[in-house]
């Protein structure tokens, strides 16, 4: 009787729950197409009564693009007229002339310039302001993204008016497009001795074959010891993560595991071709703009003791993001699952669904993260990126570098420098000598770029607290000395930050000669990841000590 009163029971509540459960789908669908009927309604009175003319096309998109802020970051609509911008995104791949376009006080100049395309072809330079396009002067038309005026079809040619330091007229390039590939390796090369370094910036379509091909070049020219750098590196498409991961690591090894709301897309991704190398020692730079893609294979390198992690706390994006097909060519990237990598760990640093009372989100807390294990048995932990084996301290600019970066004096004095220089030393030999640097500080003293020390800061906070308190009248006179003493020289910092302010100047001005691959070469002799991945290099015991747990 019992057993029966039991089973009984049991239907009556199994009725009763998908009885509610059928209601809250109704009243849920019944929401939806109440709030979508009141927000049509309320667009359509906007429309008819609002005392100005609106766009509408706007409008849609600025009321989507608030609702997806609410989500998480990763969730993005794109508009029919933004498509080209997502495939640029997603395929590194655009119709154009090679050049980053970058506004400095409502002028359109020319920022970098990228290795073999049109705009190096053409002999653009880096520096050079652009004034005209097919002759139409561009400040008469600040509505339009100078840089969208520059893509076009392949073959057909855009004229640029250009006004170039130094040049007493503008010039007149005519420039071809074609199509302009965005490499994931920027550069790779020997960095010292056996060691081979390999710099991945992106995860586009054809990341995996990129670093396939350097990592094999490599090999070729006597490498022994890799340096993987995915520092800077934003992420990108997945498939792209598991294929790298998967150069290093057997076949059918797992890679990463991805689960979200539908459990029919929930998926355990392995190695699928033969590695290209089992026994190399790795060392990957991170910082905390290493993200998503960047971070599972990071990730996964460090799970199954594959190689040693230098640098700084990853950014924490465990989240997977995929794209939608929606109605008039447009589309929806939408985040639908978390993924884990083989340890079990999931390194998202944030929950998006628990916000702060003002609204903003922060990470979870040491005390709620759970420990895993590597391979080798060593302690790893979820929820808060990817910490590295060997950590290196963030270094912090000056506040006059910030200022003098910020200003663009130090890009300024670049262009100034290559009008003067017509040639320099290759970029790993390329250094400033003193009176080269005492050249560029007299140059300074005409310039603006003042700005305020953390001292200072906090010595206006203390005295605000003072006034708010009553009590700045009995230590005025301490605060104004011990301002006047704090007070900083531009003077004095350019000679005390000259080692800092050296290497930024070598940075640009090489890279006005070199392009990307000469910035990077010069930074070599000062990166200290960089530095501290040789130095680990050269002491092979602790390398194999740090992978084995005991560092």
């Amino acid at each position: 009787m019992r057993k029966r009163l039991t089973v009984a029971l049991g239907a009556t509540l199994l009725a009763g729950s998908l009885g509610f459960y059928s209601f809250r789908n109704d009243d849920r669908f019944f929401e939806i197409a109440r709030n979508l009927d009141i927000y049509a309604t309320l667009f359509k009175e906007l429309n008819l009564y609002y005392v100005d003319e609106l766009n509408p096309n706007r409008m849609v998109k600025n009321s989507i693009d608030a609702m997806l802020k609410s989500l998480d970051p990763y969730t993005n609509f794109f508009a029919e007229d933004e498509i080209e911008d997502y495939m640029t995104m997603t395929t590194g791949r655009y119709n154009g002339i090679g050049a980053l376009i970058g506004s400095r006080q409502g002028r359109s100049i020319v920022m970098m310039i990228y290795e073999g395309t049109p705009a190096e072809k053409s002999g653009l330079q880096i520096g050079d302001e652009i004034l005209k396009v097919d002759g139409v002067d561009i400040k008469t038309r600040r509505e339009l993204d100078s840089d969208k005026l520059l893509r076009g079809q392949t073959n057909t040619a855009v004229k640029l008016t250009v006004k170039r330091f130094g040049a007493k007229d503008p010039i007149d390039l005519n420039v071809t497009r074609d199509v302009v590939k965005m490499t994931n390796v920027p550069y790779s090369g020997m960095i010292s001795g056996d060691v081979g370094y390999i710099d991945l910036k992106d995860f586009t379509g054809t990341a995996s074959r990129e670093v396939r091909n350097a990592f094999v070049e490599l090999k070729g020219k006597g490498m022994k010891k890799l340096v993987l750098d995915v520092r800077e590196n934003p992420g990108g498409l997945l498939n792209m993560a598991i294929d790298i991961a998967n150069i290093w690591l057997p076949r059918e090894s797992e890679i990463v595991t991805t689960k979200g709301k539908v459990t029919e897309w929930n998926k355990t991704y392995t190695a699928l071709n033969p590695p290209l190398d089992l026994e190399i020692p790795i060392v990957v730079l991170t910082n905390s703009r290493s993200a998503s893609a960047a971070e599972i294979v990071s990730g996964v390198i460090q799970d199954y003791d594959r190689g040693v992690l230098v640098g700084q706390l990853t950014y924490g994006k465990g989240l997977v993001q995929t794209t939608r097909e929606l109605s008039y060519n447009t589309k929806l990237k939408i985040t639908t699952a978390k993924y884990y990598i083989p340890s079990g760990r999931c390194i998202q640093a944030i929950d998006y669904s628990h916000r702060n009372p003002d609204g903003s989100v922060g990470k979870i807390p040491d005390s709620l993260k759970t420990a895993f294990k590597t391979k080798a048995g060593r302690p790893v932990y979820d929820g808060g990126g990817v910490t590295p084996d060997v950590l290196v301290e963030p270094t912090t600019p000056a506040p006059i570098a910030i200022s003098l970066t910020n200003k663009g004096l130090i890009f300024d004095y670049a262009i100034k420098y290559r009008h003067d220089h017509p040639t320099i030393k290759p970029a790993r030999e390329f250094s400033l000598t003193d009176a080269e640097y005492q050249n560029f500080v007299t140059w300074l003293k005409d310039k603006e770029y003042d700005y305020t020390t953390q001292v200072e800061k906090e010595l206006g906070t203390l005295e605000a607290s003072a006034k708010k308190e009553k009590s700045f009248d009995q230590i005025q006179d301490q605060l104004k000395a011990l301002r006047t003493k704090l007070s900083h020289s531009k003077d004095v910092d350019l000679v005390t930050f000259k080692s800092e302010l050296k290497t930024l100047l070598e940075q640009e001005i090489v890279g006005h000669y070199y392009l990307q691959k000469g910035m990077k070469e010069v930074s070599f002799a000062t990166d200290p990841e960089i530095k501290a991945a040789l130095d680990l290099f050269k002491d092979m015991n602790r390398y194999q000590s740090i992978l084995k747990g005991k560092p």
